[in-house]
């Protein structure tokens, strides 16, 4: 399914009244299917995406293309191509969040259309405004086959599915012969380290080579948060069987200036170990 999100939707101070508020979620590995991971996605991402966009929204800016927590901005690093050959492209926003990046191609004279699951994320992006929003799962993509000239994602929705290849088949029917698919995911190496800022967060505590998803589930044993781990050479194949040739693989430094701490994110960490990964691929 899918939905377009029209100016009459609710405000920013507006709380979608389904959503009750969640009890201390139990953290384990498990296995969760296609269908368990997309309902904990948009349901996280509906309760939790006021307390994102505020603490996040002045690093993110409204129309700011970022990879990831290092601050990578796509103004310098150019992974979807020149930036005087953006315009008049019609490109494809996936797990868009408030749409900061499809605002930021609008700019540069593109079409962008930002999707995503999470309704609440996406009224952000209406409060923002100025580019078309569509609710809807990035593995049943709501458009006719090659419809847009790129696609692009950054930490949206690979992250949080179960299925990878079949997102990845989506968007290479929706892009046109010889059109980019760029996204930016957390470091697959990340996931062998405690996700922790300071100095604990450096030693190994899990196996690197452990797929078992991360969930958090409430006290029915239903997810509400699902992430998947995938090695890097995982990644790489699931581009391949995806239709795609992988043509990049970026691995940002944390720069200098960047001296914000979120999560297990922190200038300790990103000097000495990796984390984001992007993917640069191409559709034959």
């Amino acid at each position: 399914m899918s939905q377009e999100i029209h100016p009459a939707e609710p405000s920013e101070h507006s709380r979608p009244s389904e959503l009750p508020e969640l009890s201390e979620p139990e953290v384990t590995r498990r296995s969760a299917d296609v269908a368990e991971s997309s309902r904990a996605s948009r349901g996280w991402w509906d309760r939790n995406a006021d307390e994102y966009q505020n603490e996040h929204g002045t690093f993110l800016g409204d129309d700011r293309f970022v990879w990831g927590p290092e601050g990578l901005d796509e103004t310098e690093a150019g992974l979807l191509g020149p930036l005087d050959d953006l315009a008049g492209l019609d490109i494809l926003e996936i797990g868009a969040g408030a749409a900061q990046c499809s605002r930021w191609l609008a700019a540069q004279g593109a079409r962008p259309v930002a999707l995503d699951l999470s309704h609440r994320q996406l009224q952000h992006g209406l409060r923002i405004g100025g580019v078309p929003l569509v609710q809807a799962d990035a593995g049943v993509l709501p458009f006719r086959d090659g419809s847009f000239d790129l696609a692009c994602s950054a930490y949206g929705a690979v992250p949080f599915v179960a299925d990878p290849v079949q997102v990845f088949r989506e968007v290479h029917r929706v892009l046109r012969p010889g059109g980019r698919w760029v996204f930016s995911v957390t470091h697959p190496v990340r996931w062998a380290f405690p996700d922790e800022p300071g100095p604990e967060g450096l030693s190994v505590a899990a196996s690197y080579f452990d797929r078992t998803p991360y969930v958090e589930q409430d006290e029915n044993g239903d997810a509400v948060y699902v992430e998947h781990h995938r090695t890097l050479g995982d990644r790489v194949r699931d581009v391949v069987a995806g239709g795609f040739r992988l043509v990049d693989l970026v691995e940002p430094e944390w720069p200098e200036w960047n001296s914000q701490e979120w999560g297990g994110w922190s200038p300790l960490r990103g000097n000495l170990i990796p984390g984001t990964a992007i993917f640069v691929c191409e559709r034959d």
